[in-house]
Order: C-alpha cells, then sequence, then structure tokens
C-alpha cells in the first residue's frame, strides 16, 4: 500500500496556520488535533495547525513525509457497550524542527492568520533555564523557545494589539499557564526586551490554565497489524487513544468566542475556574487509581480491568467512589455521579490493558495527595472514618511489606519510604506499626494519629488482612469497628 499524504488523498488543500503547538507526541495528536478537527468540522473553524518540535529529537521528519496525515483509532466501553471509531486528522500544516531549520520555526511568527499557542512538553517542560539566551538557535527551554518566537511576532507586527495570541499550555502541572507566563515574564526581565514587549505579553495576550484528561497509548505496535488491515493506505503515524475525552480551559466568554466547542459533541469546559474539575479528576480518578492498587493486588488481581469487573473487588471500588470520596466534594452529586460513572467505563475498558504494578509508583506520595484529603474530609463531614478508605490505608501499609503469600510485591518508591517500612515490618505488633506509620510527618504533612479511631481501625484492619486475607479480613474489619 501507498504511504498516505495529501497528493494521494482528497485532502490536498492546507489549511491557514491559526495554531502554533510545541510537540507532536502521541497525546496532542490525539487529544488537541482530534478537538481542532472537530471545531473544523461543526463551527468552519478552518485551522491549520503548525506543529514545532520541541527538543532536537523528534517526529517531525514523519509527519512532513506524510504531509500531517494520520489515523486516530478511538476505543472504549460507554454505559458497557464498546465502542470504536477511526478518524483520519488532517489538520496538521506542517511539523517544524527549530533545531535543524530555525529561520522557519521564526517564520511562524509572521503568520497572518496566526492566534493561539498550545503546548505539551512534558510536566518538565515548562522549566526555567537561566543560561538560556535570545541569541540561541534555538534556546534550550521550551518558554524560552516561545518568548523569542513571541518577541518576533512582536516586532513583526510592530506591536499590534490585535496580534497577541490565545496561549494554552496542556502540561499536567496545576496552574500551567500561571507558571509558564511567569517564565516567559523572567526571561523578559533577564534578556532586557524592554517594557513594551512586556506590556504587550500582558495586555494583547491571553494565558490560560488547563486540565486535559484521555489515556492514549500511542502507536499500537503490539497490535499493528490487526490496526493496518482497516487502513487502504500505510500509515506510520497511527495513534491510539481510548473514547473519553475531556478539556477543562480558564476563560471567560471572549474565549468561549473565540473556540466555539459548544458547536461540537466534544466534552470541552471552558469555566471560569477550573480548581473543582482538578480536584473532582485527582479524587476520583486518580484517588481510585490509588485507592485500588495495594488492595487488588493482595486480593490476586493484576489489572485494573480484573478489579473493576470482579464482584468483591469492584463492589468496594465502587462503594469508595460513590459512598465516600464523591461525598467529599463541593460540586453537583448528579454530575459528580455521571463522571465517577464514566470513570468506571473508563477503566473497563477492554482495549487498554492497564497494570496495576505499573500504578504502583511512589503510592505513599500519591495517596497523601489523592486519597487522604477524601478520607478526612470525610471525617470532618460525617464525624466517622469510611470504612472503604481506610481499609485501602491499611492495605497500603501491609503492601509496603514488600512480600505477600511468599512472592515479592511491585514496591516501588524512594529509598528511604523502602527503609523506613522495610524495619518497621520486622515487627509484628500492628499498633505499633498503625501509630507510626500515621505519626510519620515526612508522609503526611501531619500526625494522623489525631484523627480519631484511625490508628485503631488502621491496626484492626492490618491484624485481619494477615489473619484472613483481602476478602474474609475486610469483612471482619467491618464487624469489629462497628
Amino acid at each position: 500500500m501507498e504511504k498516505i499524504n495529501r497528493s494521494n488523498s482528497e485532502f490536498s488543500n492546507k489549511l491557514p496556520i491559526k495554531i502554533v503547538q510545541f510537540g507532536e507526541g502521541n497525546f496532542l495528536r490525539a487529544f488537541v488535533e482530534y478537538a481542532i478537527q472537530k471545531l473544523n468540522q461543526k463551527a468552519d473553524f478552518n485551522a491549520g495547525i503548525a506543529v514545532v518540535q520541541p527538543i532536537d529529537k523528534g517526529l517531525v521528519n514523519m509527519i512532513n513525509a506524510q504531509d500531517g496525515l494520520y489515523t486516530l483509532f478511538m476505543k472504549g466501553v460507554k454505559k458497557g457497550q464498546e465502542i470504536q471509531e477511526k478518524e483520519l486528522i488532517t489538520n496538521i500544516v506542517k511539523a517544524v524542527d527549530p533545531y535543524a531549520s530555525f529561520q522557519e520555526y521564526l517564520s511562524l511568527a509572521k503568520e497572518e492568520e496566526l492566534a493561539f499557542i498550545i503546548s505539551n512538553t512534558t510536566e518538565a517542560g515548562i522549566e526555567y533555564i537561566a543560561s538560556d539566551l535570545p541569541t540561541m538557535q534555538p534556546p534550550v527551554s521550551f518558554p524560552a523557545k516561545l518568548t523569542v518566537l513571541l518577541h518576533e511576532r512582536f516586532k513583526h507586527f510592530n506591536g499590534a494589539e490585535d496580534k497577541g495570541l490565545t496561549i494554552i499550555p496542556c502540561e499536567l502541572i496545576n496552574y500551567n499557564s500561571d507558571t509558564l507566563k511567569e517564565v516567559i515574564l523572567k526571561y523578559c526581565t533577564d534578556w532586557k526586551l524592554g517594557q513594551e514587549f512586556v506590556s504587550w505579553i500582558l495586555n494583547s495576550c491571553s494565558f490560560h490554565n488547563t486540565l486535559v484528561d484521555r489515556i492514549v497509548p500511542g502507536y499500537p505496535k503490539d497490535q499493528i497489524e490487526e490496526y493496518n488491515s482497516q487502513l487502504d493506505y500505510k500509515d506510520d503515524l497511527i495513534v491510539s487513544a481510548e473514547t473519553f475525552f475531556l478539556w477543562v480551559i480558564e476563560g471567560d466568554d471572549e474565549l468561549k468566542a473565540k473556540l466555539p466547542f459548544e458547536k461540537t459533541d466534544l466534552d470541552v469546559k471552558i469555566v471560569e475556574d477550573m480548581q473543582p474539575y482538578r480536584t473532582r479528576k485527582v479524587r476520583i480518578l486518580n484517588g481510585a487509581h490509588t485507592a485500588m492498587v495495594p488492595f487488588s493486588l493482595l486480593y490476586g488481581n493484576e489489572t485494573v480491568k480484573e478489579t473493576v469487573d470482579n464482584p468483591f473487588t469492584g463492589e468496594f471500588i465502587n462503594k469508595a467512589v460513590f459512598e465516600e470520596i464523591n461525598e467529599t466534594l463541593n460540586m453537583d452529586k448528579d454530575e459528580l455521579a455521571s463522571f465517577s460513572e464514566e470513570i468506571l467505563d473508563r477503566f473497563r475498558n477492554p482495549f487498554i490493558k492497564h497494570l496495576l504494578s505499573s500504578i504502583a509508583l511512589n503510592s505513599i506520595s500519591k495517596f497523601k495527595v489523592r486519597v487522604l484529603p477524601s478520607l478526612t474530609g470525610y471525617v470532618k463531614i460525617h464525624k466517622k472514618l469510611p470504612v472503604h478508605l481506610t481499609f485501602a490505608f491499611a492495605a497500603l501499609i501491609r503492601f509496603y511489606k514488600g512480600t505477600w503469600n511468599g512472592q515479592s510485591l511491585p514496591v516501588n518508591d524512594s529509598e528511604d519510604i523502602v527503609s523506613f517500612f522495610n524495619s518497621l515490618w520486622t515487627s509484628d505488633d500492628y499498633e505499633k506499626i498503625a501509630r507510626l506509620t500515621l505519626q510519620n510527618k515526612n508522609f503526611w504533612e501531619e500526625d494522623l494519629t489525631e484523627i480519631p479511631s484511625l490508628t485503631n481501625a488502621i491496626t484492626i484492619a492490618l491484624e485481619e488482612i494477615d489473619s484472613n486475607g483481602i476478602e474474609a479480613g475486610f469483612a471482619k474489619f467491618q464487624e469489629r469497628i462497628k
């Protein structure tokens, strides 16, 4: 079969460049390009994307070899029904490597219709590097590269107010655009770019914090023959993703007018404050993942799907989410329930094999951020412990012993945390193990023994887990703490 490109397909015309996107990896191509394609189809958005390779090695040559065309396969479960879709993505106009062609990169600043900057350069991408200079071709960091591009645009259009850009980073850090803006302004000071340019950034450009959510396994190398069999062309850039899609962007009515996503069926929320949505995701999706890992591994499951499909572990996670986690969130209860159902559908996705062992990394710090606020919040509201989250906490402590039924467990954490538990589990004094773990402020930044009944409940749970296993142990735990 012939490799897909614009000369052998119906997509010979290229769209005007309205978006410069830093990052050409799987996530952006399965998320942002898909979203913009829907805007082009449903809202006559007419936006082309110029992709910039943010580091010195990437996919630019492969993307240009196919004239920006590639196939997105989406698979998932919704309300128990399996969904499979595919779409040829057509909105990448060109891909640019600033390391190989810096002048081509700078020329993007002069695009008349350019309106947006979008990025996903990994969590480490938004960083300040003091050694970056405006004379470098290019500077190392993404914010420095962007500062150079913005300055070039400012100069080319003589500081025209209507040539400012809407900047929407998608890196997975909280307050991502605030952080990016802060670093850009620091470069403006370091490089002495002038107050007029700073004023143009502050007044003519806008920065928008975001939350993105979609699982993107990427290039399906293990099933590539199955994917290729569905195409009548050769595609080296196939990308696979789940069907679930959520994009929360902080913005106002002006941004809604610029990005008319209400004309599509995508779940894009342009809101004044995205923090409740971030909290919802961290507490429900990430919290359920973190809570289930030790508990489910000790039960004998290997994957997230096995966990939610199993009658016992599935009911446990369901109740932890609907009866405990959701109770602590100050959002519309119907919206929380609907979101939680979507999360459980995602966990059931038969097309994604999500190993529990792969989520086990740094479980202590994850538990502190993702689960502990739900546990303490529940206590504050109901004046009692949440049964499932408390038992999951005990399973976490037991997991860090490192062995279960003579087998090694996939404990993967920093040396000091592993050493702490190795020392702790030389004892069989469950009360001491519970107390010293809960007292460890290096883990939790607070003394959790001050939570009424928690030390006793964790002690009982540890005793029951070791004596009776997870399922029978949980039943006896519930009886003993009534």
